[in-house]
């Protein structure tokens, strides 16, 4: 652990503790939030065979999500550390994506930075809301970022359940129980953290190369039912060379507060097709936890399927942009995660400190043909993985990032809170 990334935690957190909100009479109010986990990973299956074991501070954030004008107007930016805290990305079996695989890729330094127009029709459209958020954060597919869910490893879907750090348009109505939104955004992911996304390239336009809609019901309090699509063009060749995904993704999230703690369930089926159907990947994933006062436990099946890929000198890394026939095979990964951590709140529970345990355990297989065989590159099909750590986080317990306008609970009363890790 460097003197580096502890100052970087250090920091987050006195910042997020002396920051304030504005004086209400000010019609401008700002939350400021931070987080730092500080983590040593284990895993038994790594590309060339062997065990390694490697102390990282992931999820080092700095955030300050605003609102003025009665709330017709919200701000969120977060600045994310992990390019310089995290250098070769974080050790977790199964990841991939950006040109880093069984390790999860550091996030781009400004991972949000977008402000939402809500309500602007006003009285005109009676209970209705209709809202625009313009900037850099997330497109409106799929189910909560894993930053925003009890677990610290990254499910390996996150490429196929999210779509995140593009420069996105977001259009969204929001009536009673029932929330549409569609997007433009460019396709192009970054390969560092550093990139920011491709507006323009060589005179052709990036943004609104790509769309997505998402439909949200909920039926019932804590209940919230998800659908989205997505096409997403050339997202592994930032010039615009590659093959398009077609992405859909279906989910049904529950969470509730109960006289004995917390409870929250998340169930979600995700697809991606490219070349046309020529490569599909689906993913299944199923999580849950359950609180009993200050200690806390969490559950999560996910049996999900990615590309394989020619590998660099660097095993852990693949080439980016993808040269054509760099697929070998697909891989699928059945795995089983416990989490268990116990909260200290200081500071009227604005402070969070959680030490916790982590565990994964399952499988990996070739499916579909394709030369990749699990058992050359890793020694063994068998996945074991190991955390301990401790969290430490301030203001962000509730939030549920990458959620804009009619969806930004906390900002507005709205329910489904209690997922958040902290």
């Amino acid at each position: 652990m460097t003197r580096r990334a502890v100052a970087t935690l250090l920091f987050a957190v006195t910042l997020g503790g002396g920051a304030v909100a504005l004086p209400a009479q000010s019609g401008f109010g700002v939350t400021p939030m931070a987080q730092g986990i500080l983590v040593v990973d284990h895993s038994g299956a790594i590309p060339g065979g062997g065990g390694l074991t490697e102390t990282r501070l992931v999820q080092p954030v700095l955030m300050a999500v605003a609102h003025g004008f009665g709330n017709k107007l919200g701000f969120i930016a977060t600045l994310d550390f992990e390019g310089a805290t995290m250098k070769g990305g974080e050790l977790t079996p199964g990841a991939w994506g950006e040109g880093y695989v069984d390790r999860r890729h550091p996030h781009t330094t400004v991972h949000e930075l977008n402000v939402t127009a809500n309500d602007l029709l006003g009285h005109l459209d009676g209970a209705g809301r209709l809202s625009v958020t313009i900037g850099k954060g997330f497109v409106p597919f799929g189910t909560d970022d894993p930053m925003s869910r009890p677990f610290v490893r990254y499910p390996v879907n996150h490429h196929l359940s999210q779509l995140l750090e593009r420069a996105v348009a977001t259009l969204q109505y929001d009536l009673g129980p029932v929330t549409v939104e569609g997007a433009l955004f460019n396709g192009d992911e970054p390969t560092q953290p550093s990139d920011w996304p491709l507006v323009r390239y060589e005179g052709r336009w990036r943004f609104g190369d790509s769309w997505s809609a998402r439909a949200t019901v909920r039926p019932l309090t804590g209940l919230e039912l998800q659908g989205s699509i997505a096409h997403v063009h050339s997202p592994e060749s930032r010039p615009g060379a590659g093959p398009d995904a077609d992405k859909t993704s279906v989910s049904a999230r529950w969470d509730a507060v109960t006289p004995k703690g917390e409870r929250y369930a998340l169930v979600e089926y995700a697809r991606t097709s490219e070349l046309t159907g020529f490569f599909v990947y689906h993913t299944f994933l199923a999580e849950g936890l359950a609180s009993r006062r200050r200690l806390r436990a969490s559950y999560r099946f996910e049996r999900t399927e990615r590309p394989e890929e020619l590998r660099l000198f660097d095993l852990f890394r693949t080439q980016r942009p993808s040269p054509d026939n760099s697929i070998l095979g697909i891989s699928r990964w059945s795995l089983h995660t416990l989490h268990v951590a116990y909260d200290v709140f200081l500071r009227e529970r604005k402070l969070t400190i959680q030490p916790f345990l982590e565990g994964t355990l399952g499988s990996v297989a070739s499916v579909g043909g394709g030369v990749f065989d699990p058992a050359a590159l890793y020694g063994t099909d068998k996945v074991r993985a190991f955390s301990v750590g401790v969290l430490v986080g301030w203001g962000m317990r509730g939030h549920r990032m990458g959620r804009y306008g009619a969806l930004a609970g906390g900002m507005d009363g709205m329910p489904g809170m209690s997922g958040m890790k902290m």
